[in-house]
């Protein structure tokens, strides 16, 4: 019961870091426009799902790109999911693709950060 609880309290906690650093960025990149916290928090819940949804399915369309790119392919594909969030929420704007591409690499540091953060330390045997 305690690790279940321990496990929804970090689920939460990384949702509302994860809307305090897409108002972050946008706050650092002047062609990106976040209206209020709420809006960063449903773009969050939005990026969020297309990682897991839509995400898995570029990736796997685009294989061969990717392999002749080393790779380099996934940061179009992050460019153009953080485009598609920001068709779908309101209040959440990014003026172009470059915009959408230097976001997708801020998020990621601030991700990088969040996940060192809230990682668990394991027990030394």
């Amino acid at each position: 019961m305690e690790i279940e609880i321990k496990f929804i309290m970090n689920i939460i906690l990384r949702f509302l870091l994860n809307g305090l650093a897409v108002l972050a960025t946008a706050y650092l990149l002047p062609n990106v426009d976040v209206t209020n916290y709420q809006t960063a928090l449903l773009a969050a819940l939005v990026l969020s799902i297309a990682n897991v949804i839509i995400k898995p399915l570029l990736i796997v369309f685009t294989i061969p790109i990717t392999v002749m790119t080393l790779g380099l392919f996934l940061l179009v594909i992050n460019a153009i999911i953080i485009l598609l969030v920001d068709y779908f929420v309101s209040g959440f704007d990014v003026k172009d693709f470059w915009w959408a591409l230097a976001f997708s690499l801020i998020m990621s540091i601030f991700n990088s950060i969040i996940n060192d953060l809230l990682k668990e330390k394991k027990a030394r045997d």
